[in-house]
């Protein structure tokens, strides 16, 4: 669909196409529904963006909280949404090998352990392998610079997952 279509969907139509854009937050595109007509692609991704900027810190933290642990128990168990599923599995993180599965738990909960939120990154721009390295070194991080670090990796999985629903703003 194009950004006239997304602009055209009724309230309760536009979140449910685009309401995964943010992992587990609907109500973001709920709240940025009221600024259509987007001129572009562009501007609807910017208007989602400027949300989450504009929101406290604690609510920048549940963003991060709403995302899973990368190869944790939702993988598993397969009650992962299809968006972080195709994501994760894209990224070699259903195919661990138990070594690798044993680090990414023990690091998973470390990370947990000091930031109170899970570890957020963009999986379908890394591998495994880069993966495990990020989750490692951003382990050291202040909170407040991970926060930030968190928040910018949530916009970069939103606008793929955007590009993914909605046509560049160059075709029809």
């Amino acid at each position: 669909m194009d950004i006239a279509a997304v602009n055209a969907l009724p309230y309760e139509d536009f979140v449910d196409v685009l309401g995964n854009v943010v992992e587990k937050c609907p109500i973001i595109t709920a709240a940025v529904w009221s600024g259509r007509p987007f001129l572009s692609l562009a501007a609807l991704e910017a208007a989602i963006s400027e949300f989450i900027d504009a929101l406290p810190e604690s609510g920048k933290e549940g963003i991060l909280r709403c995302h899973p642990d990368l190869a944790g128990r939702d993988l598993q168990s397969g009650s992962l949404t299809r968006e972080s599923h195709e994501e994760q599995a894209g990224s070699g993180m259903g195919a661990l090998n138990s070594e690798e599965a044993s680090l990414m738990a023990r690091l998973n909960q470390e990370y947990k352990e000091r930031f109170e939120f899970p570890f957020v990154i963009c999986a379908r721009m890394h591998d495994k392998e880069n993966i495990l390295r990020q989750l490692f070194a951003r382990c050291q991080n202040e909170r407040a610079v991970e926060r930030a670090r968190g928040i910018e990796e949530v916009k970069k999985i939103c606008h793929l997952r955007l590009q993914s629903l909605v046509l560049p703003d160059n075709r029809l």
